[in-house]
């Protein structure tokens, strides 16, 4: 979370003071930010908070209170890029990439501070963000040359720069400490 450090002394006071001042699920976006994925077939669906729900056809809603963010994958962005949402014949593309932006204004209006609002996509300098938060299942240290490889469409993978330990590895840890005598 924002006010674990890494911030000036103002910013970490204010934080802890919003942190005490909120209520317990808006504390509870402080602590661990909610994540909607929006895939092409027009479902939108929370997601874990983990670096595998980040795929190159998906975009994600990532809302931290202080932050909300909208990350585009790779497929998506390429689209974006090639200018298909601006396309006629793909009107239903241009809806799915404006459906997380209307769902954040209104997540915005309703938020006091207002949140800051971060729009990017894969590899892009403000997925630093995203990245910062999500559980490193995939990490350089745990894949192969630090390469999380392929998944089944041909995409890169994405993997987490950290040298923190997964959720699952955390976990692990701690039933195997929670089962074994101390004689």
């Amino acid at each position: 979370a924002e006010y674990m450090g890494n911030n000036s002394p103002d910013e970490t006071a204010y934080y802890r003071h919003m942190l005490s001042k909120e209520d317990c699920g808006n504390s509870l976006l402080m602590i661990q930010p909610s994540l909607l994925c929006f895939s092409l077939d027009g479902n939108v669906e929370p997601v874990l908070l983990d670096i595998s729900s980040i795929q190159a056809d998906r975009i994600l809603l990532m809302d931290g209170f202080f932050h909300i963010l909208i990350y585009h994958g790779q497929t998506i962005q390429g689209w974006i890029d090639a200018g298909y949402d601006e396309q006629e014949q793909y009107a239903f593309f241009k809806q799915i990439i404006a459906r997380p932006v209307q769902e954040a204004q209104e997540l915005m209006k309703t938020r006091f501070p207002m949140p800051r609002y971060i729009e990017t996509a894969h590899e892009k300098s403000q997925a630093r963000f995203l990245l910062s938060k999500v559980n490193p299942s995939v990490t350089y240290s745990n894949t192969p040359f630090g390469f999380a490889g392929q998944d089944g469409s041909g995409e890169n993978q994405p993997s987490v720069l950290t040298d923190d330990v997964s959720l699952q590895v955390f976990m692990d840890h701690l039933k195997k400490l929670a089962v074994s005598s101390n004689n």
